[in-house]
């Protein structure tokens, strides 16, 4: 027997953007005739698409990791990488797309509806495309940002135009198995009825679906029994067909104070914003097994008080098929009807305005840390630069330098109190750390430096020119004053009259004669 699945978690990984290339252009008498790398490609998508021969979610339950094609290396003489390949995942009609929070993504109702669960990630430019008047040989390129990667819920709703609802073991699936090819488990314990069952019922010219769904019980809206199973599978049903067995043994049992349960549970039970509450929907009651003598006298002395409701009653039995014919061609009667006052109706297209610009590109959140406070940058445009960053080249993290002074992230750290050497976070989570430098907002391209270098970046110790100069300078004047010093000093003992050996008796005539 084929299990039937209604609900799984995916586990979604979009492909990678591939990376730039830098490249420079040579050709004879031209050594170096300018960039020519290429852009990396995009990554695949994770898409999902409505597909009405897939009836079941059983392979995503055995499969649930699902990925798509990275996207190749940009090349060369302007070569760009290839796109990744995309991941296309069938959905039977009816299945709704949620995110762990359970939150509403799309509902796949309409064949060949198309979603993407798992966007690609960007794939980096090179550096012919970084090119400009005054950069104009690049020697860096972007790198290409990662795929979305996460969970989504797929839940499957059962789309049919009839559900038969009920306690469990009133006849549900004897009832859809004998007016349609249908055969469902059939046996005589409660909840034989594990998974919902389809089946097509052909009455005249009209042609419509019925669905068997798990029985009920008191408390299912709580999600008592397999009530919450039950209830999801009747969200998208036209009719309503409450099954009353009228044969039943059980105490406390018989068809009205059933009919009363089964009210409460659908009245309980919230529908998605935009659909029909159950109980406005048209309801029809069957009173089953009247082929027992005592069940055909209960339902002569039930059918008036639930007529006195406003239901329309029919009386069968699936053993002798009696009452059958007229229950399905009532049926398709009602299907019919609300197919013809819903043919016109064309879905009203739901317009989202984005404005754009009505949101900051990012935010500055102060965050207190062990050695004071911490920065953190939170915004797509940040974060993605970053990603796309070559960190080990340093024209690359100079351009990024800019890209963040040009979109104003400098000014507002300034304003929130930022000071040289502060610990500035791009991104949530560990993000990426900087100790932020106010010096790298000056234009890198205004500046000379060789290819895949940024002066604001250079920590050499070699004294230039300049500073050889002031050394050479400070040592003269160091020696010129440590010479003038022990000139001084001479002509001071000389005065005293003290001899060079340090005898401190006088010089006479004689002695400076023979000097």
């Amino acid at each position: 027997m084929v299990t039937f699945v209604d609900r799984v978690t995916l586990h979604l990984r979009a492909g990678k953007g591939g990376n730039g290339c830098v490249s420079v252009r040579r050709e004879k008498f031209k050594p170096l005739a300018g960039p020519d790398g290429g852009n990396g490609g995009s990554g695949g998508d994770v898409v999902l698409v409505a597909d009405p021969q897939v009836t079941t979610l059983l392979s995503y339950h055995h499969s649930p990791h699902r990925s798509a094609g990275n996207g190749g290396f940009g090349m060369g003489d302007n070569r760009s990488g290839a796109l990744g390949e995309d991941q296309e995942l069938p959905v039977p009609l009816g299945t709704v797309v949620k995110d762990t929070d359970g939150n509403v993504l799309v509902d796949m109702l309409t064949p060949g509806m198309r979603f993407v669960a798992a966007p690609g990630g960007l794939g980096g430019l090179g550096n012919a495309a970084l090119a400009s008047p005054k950069r104009k040989a690049p020697g860096f390129a972007l790198l290409g940002t990662p795929g979305w990667e996460g969970d989504v819920v797929l839940e499957l709703k059962t789309v049919a135009d009839v559900a038969l609802v009920g306690f469990p073991t009133a006849g549900k699936s004897r009832l859809i198995a004998a007016v349609s090819a249908a055969r469902p488990k059939i046996a005589d314990y409660p909840f034989t009825t594990l998974h919902p069952n389809l089946g097509v019922v052909q009455a005249g010219d009209a042609r419509y679906t019925i669905a068997d769904v798990p029985g009920l019980i008191e408390g299912a809206s709580e999600g008592r029994g397999l009530g919450l199973e039950f209830l999801r599978h009747v969200e998208r049903c036209t009719a309503l067909v409450h099954v009353l067995d009228c044969a039943t043994l059980d105490p406390g049992r018989d068809p009205l104070s059933d009919l009363d349960i089964i009210l409460g549970e659908l009245a309980a039970y919230p529908v998605p914003e935009g659909q029909l509450p159950l109980l406005e929907r048209p309801q029809i009651v069957v009173l089953n097994k009247i082929d027992v003598p005592e069940a055909h006298e209960l339902a002569d002395f039930v059918r008036p008080d639930i007529e006195a409701r406003g239901f329309r009653v029919f009386e069968i039995s699936t053993v002798s098929r009696a009452g059958l014919r007229e229950l399905t061609f009532a049926l398709g009667d009602i299907v019919e009807q609300h197919r013809l006052a819903t043919i016109d109706e064309a879905p009203a297209e739901r317009v989202v305005i984005r404005p754009k610009g009505a949101e900051k590109d990012f935010t500055i959140k102060v965050e207190g840390g062990t050695y004071g406070p911490v920065y953190r940058i939170l915004g797509d445009k940040p974060v993605k630069w970053v990603q796309q960053t070559d960190f080990q080249n340093e024209e690359a993290v100079g351009y990024l330098a800019d890209r963040l002074a040009r979109l104003g992230v400098e000014d507002e750290l300034f304003r929130a109190g930022a000071v040289a050497g502060a610990t500035v976070v791009i991104g949530p989570g560990d993000g990426i750390v900087f100790d932020w430098e106010p010096t790298l907002s000056s234009a890198a391209e205004l500046m000379t430096a060789p290819r895949g270098t940024d002066p604001r970046l250079l920590q050499s110790t070699r004294r230039t020119n300049n500073e050889r100069r002031e050394r050479y300078h400070e040592r003269m004047d160091a020696k010129a004053e440590a010479r003038a010093e022990l000139e001084a000093e001479r002509l001071a003992a000389r005065a005293a009259g003290i001899s060079p050996d340090g005898d401190s008796s006088a010089l006479t005539f004689d002695d400076e004669d023979e000097r």
